[in-house]
């Protein structure tokens, strides 16, 4: 059985011949662990599929996550110099904006007029008229990635895909040849919502007019179908929707009821008529909103932080929605980077196999991103691991 067909056993909770493992990586630790520039990984879909196949083997993970959309091409041809010191990278593009690279962390991206609006400002904002959505930077930045190349025939929330975003889900299609599962990833609408204020004025406006909260949720759902739906309708294996940022202690059980389930439940019930399995990473503390995130129709939960990080219990997790949805997670990342010792390793995931492997439908998993530092040796251990103690 290959990565591909296990990985597609776990998600509709049949027995694979063994648990599945697939873990997320943060970008820094790609930036770290191959020889591609850190600027290449980001800027170009054949560095980024390069540096996720790479590490896929090295690792030999069932699946990969692509989950950036793919670039323009030739978009490094608006380079017109690259500044080095010992903290990092960085770009300098024809139109004066700048973009740093930490060596082991996302880069930072500043344009260059200082008065260039970078989130949007609430008070003022028409849910109903968002045609100057492409020009509040951070907002872009954290969702397009390339501000001033977006490829749109519209301005405003995305609703045509330009051709280009499937670039790196080709490549990497192409270099594993069906061995390995490969999944899509898509945007909530709450996360939409936080990137385009920031994340302190977002939470605030929660509260102070609901209304136009709403409003604005409704049209970023409309836009994250659309590429939700795009990647599944181009082939991948799954559709991750990334929602970070509705766990405790950002969102309450109440809030999270009112502004999250109605619009996610809206993204996965469209993503599902394609017959793509949907599934939901949120990270922090979800223990207490397990049964709300089933109500979202996702088919999949991913992360389950362990305390101190969350709150989730695998083995109450593996009980409350084991049968309704699967489940990918629960190793301790940062536990993980801590660690040094091979037994503290095998130790830790070993536990997760013996708790999450029976009857099927666990992925063995960091609880969200691998830290940047984290070791390689350590994540060689996984499927090893799972070859000895997660054979059904």
């Amino acid at each position: 059985m290959n990565g591909r067909e296990r990985m597609a056993c776990a998600m509709q909770h049949q027995l694979p011949d063994r648990v599945p493992v697939m873990c997320q990586l943060a970008l820094g630790h790609y930036f770290l662990n191959t020889e591609i520039p850190p600027y290449k990984i980001w800027f170009t879909s054949e560095g980024f599929a390069e540096a996720l196949v790479a590490l896929q083997r090295r690792y030999r993970f069932d699946g990969i996550l692509v989950n950036l959309p793919g670039r323009p091409e030739r978009l490094l041809d608006e380079i017109v110099s690259i500044e080095e010191n010992k903290e990092g990278q960085t770009l300098i593009w024809r139109s004066g904006d700048r973009t740093f690279f930490p060596r082991d962390d996302n880069p930072q991206h500043t344009v260059a007029d200082p008065n260039h609006p970078t989130r949007a400002d609430f008070a003022t904002i028409d849910p109903q008229q968002l045609d100057n959505l492409d020009g509040f930077t951070g907002y872009v930045w954290n969702t397009y990635h390339v501000p001033w190349i977006s490829g749109k025939t519209r301005p405003g929330p995305l609703t045509e895909i330009p051709p280009y975003f499937f670039r790196t889900l080709d490549l990497v299609k192409a270099m594993v040849n069906d061995g390995v599962s490969v999944h899509g990833e898509v945007f909530s609408p709450f996360t939409h919502f936080v990137e385009l204020f920031g994340y302190e004025q977002a939470l605030m406006n929660l509260v102070t007019d609901k209304a136009k909260t709403h409003a604005l949720l409704d049209r970023f759902t409309a836009s994250s179908i659309a590429w939700g739906v795009a990647q599944a309708q181009h082939g991948v294996d799954a559709v991750l929707i990334s929602s970070a940022f509705v766990g405790g202690p950002f969102l309450s059980r109440k809030m999270y009821q009112e502004f999250v389930v109605p619009y996610e439940r809206r993204l996965t019930d469209a993503i599902k008529t394609t017959g793509v399995p949907v599934y939901t990473h949120t990270c922090g503390h979800i223990g207490d909103r397990l049964e709300l995130m089933l109500a979202t129709g996702t088919q999949g939960i991913d992360t389950l932080d362990p305390p101190p990080l969350g709150n989730t219990e695998l083995a109450e997790a593996k009980t409350l929605i084991g049968g309704r949805a699967f489940i990918k997670g629960n190793m301790n990342g940062v536990e993980l980077l801590a660690m040094k010792a091979k037994e503290e390793v095998i130790e830790h995931a070993s536990e997760r196999l013996r708790i999450g492997k029976p009857g099927g439908g666990y992925i063995l998993s960091t609880a969200c991103s691998v830290p940047p530092k984290t070791e390689p040796w350590k994540l060689e251990l996984l499927v090893p691991l799972a070859e000895k103690l997660g054979v059904y």
